[in-house]
């Protein structure tokens, strides 16, 4: 799995391709996460549009990365949800921990 970064009005915005799965994905998005912390970030936006599969351990990394991200005093929200995704975030009832958004304007201004 790939994770693109980019940056806009303050907002880091990662965008993980592929399969966020045991071994792979979720290190993957872990690595992201953390070395946007490093660099500074904050405010956290994990674009899921391009996800194709993501996996229990996909969605610990993501409660996890939630956790740090809050712990260090940022915040983080998810954005275009596919299908897949919001069904397991409702099954598991994170869907009440994450902010969620289906535009990308309206999540950056969030922050």
């Amino acid at each position: 799995m790939k994770v693109d970064v980019r940056h806009r009005e303050g907002v880091t915005i990662l965008e993980p391709k592929g399969k966020i799965t045991i071994g792979v994905g979720d290190i993957a998005l872990r690595d992201a996460v953390v070395e946007s912390l490093e660099a500074g970030s904050r405010n956290i936006l994990l674009d899921l549009n391009q996800v194709s599969t993501i996996d229990s351990s996909g969605v610990g990394e993501m409660v996890s990365a939630y956790t740090t991200v809050t712990n260090r005093g940022g915040k983080l929200k998810l954005l275009n949800l596919p299908p897949k995704v919001v069904d397991i975030l409702q099954i598991t009832q994170l869907i009440t921990v994450f902010e969620t958004f289906e535009e990308e304007d309206e999540a950056v201004a969030s922050f």
